[in-house]
């Protein structure tokens, strides 16, 4: 049986918990496969050339992708139900650029929900996601 992550009676003001990954040119083609979002900033570098980024640069879902890793694995942990995010797309990703994604709690709430501070940063601390996550903590499961 897996363990759950923290419970709401777990949890504290402060906690925080970080994910951290190189996100690959693979990364970015598998994700336009999957999403669908084949938008040529993200994969055509001739196209890609033309814009302000003069690169290809990575799905911004993809990057923000990382804070779920983080609530569902390590803070709150398994058997977390995530309810809500903000995101505010402060800088690009780069391919080869390596993320690092952060959460903190930030507040409990009286209807038991957990609101953390979001933040992803790449390799040179520079902040490229930044906002708020609510969820809902694992349960401890029911005993007979």
């Amino acid at each position: 049986m897996q363990t759950i992550g923290k419970t709401f009676e777990e949890i504290q003001i402060g906690d925080t918990a970080s994910f951290t990954k190189t996100i690959t040119e693979t990364d970015v083609y598998l994700f336009a496969g999957i999403s669908g979002d084949l938008n040529p900033a993200h994969v055509d570098e001739e196209t890609a050339k033309t814009t302000s980024f003069k690169t290809r640069i990575a799905h911004g879902a993809l990057v923000a992708g990382l804070i779920s890793t983080v609530l569902g694995t390590k803070l709150p942990g398994n058997g977390t139900i995530y309810l809500a995010q903000t995101s505010n797309f402060t800088a690009p990703v780069h391919f080869n650029d390596t993320i690092t994604a952060t959460v903190t709690v930030k507040e409990k709430t009286e209807r038991k929900r957990v609101i953390l501070d979001t933040v992803c940063t790449n390799q040179n601390g520079e902040v490229v996601i930044q906002g708020e996550a609510t969820v809902l903590c694992p349960r401890l499961p029911k005993t007979e």
